[in-house]
């Protein structure tokens, strides 16, 4: 006679059919609360946005990666060109100091020329100063010279020539400004 703890002792059936149509009473009004379940078109329009988002916002990030390899090698090539400018310079003095060997004259003439043919390709304008108006966005005023016989904020004198890449100032000129 030995019964287990789990044993429940046994019930009257009518008390059992009570409790199992309690228990189906209660779970009705769930059932009936759970929202329905969504259609076919509602769930293709879900999954429609969410890929017309998701290739928004691929497009998105393909322009700016361009933008910015764009930039990135417009900084580079500047930079590039900034770095060759002293060879430049230094050719320029070459060309204006007087030399008795014709020979290598017309070389260095053509080294420069050459140089210049260069920049030309790459986009690389040389900024025009001597005679013009000041202007601080392209030129570095270094001296100043009073002299009536020329305009208001004229430049009488180019020390060092500067460049241009596009719209961007690579070097500004340094001038001599006159009033």
């Amino acid at each position: 006679m030995s019964k287990k703890k789990d044993e429940k002792p046994f019930e009257e059936p009518e008390a059992a059919a009570a409790q199992e149509e309690e228990i189906k009473t209660e779970a009705a009004p769930e059932a009936a609360a759970e929202p329905e379940a969504p259609s076919a078109e509602a769930l293709l329009a879900a999954e429609k946005d969410r890929y017309l988002r998701l290739a928004a916002e691929y497009d998105n990030y393909r322009k700016r990666s361009q933008r910015e390899y764009q930039a990135l090698f417009a900084d580079v090539r500047a930079d590039t060109i900034s770095q060759i400018l002293p060879v430049y310079d230094n050719l320029l003095r070459a060309i204006d100091t007087p030399c008795s060997d014709e020979a290598y004259a017309k070389g260095v003439e053509m080294t420069m020329s050459q140089l210049m043919t260069i920049f030309d390709k790459l986009g690389v304008k040389p900024i025009e100063a001597l005679g013009k108006t000041f202007d601080p966005a392209l030129m570095n005023a270094v001296m100043h010279t009073e002299d009536e016989s020329l305009g208001e904020n004229v430049v009488v004198e180019e020390f060092q020539r500067g460049f241009t890449l596009g719209d961007k100032v690579i070097r500004h000129s340094m001038v001599k400004v006159a009033n």
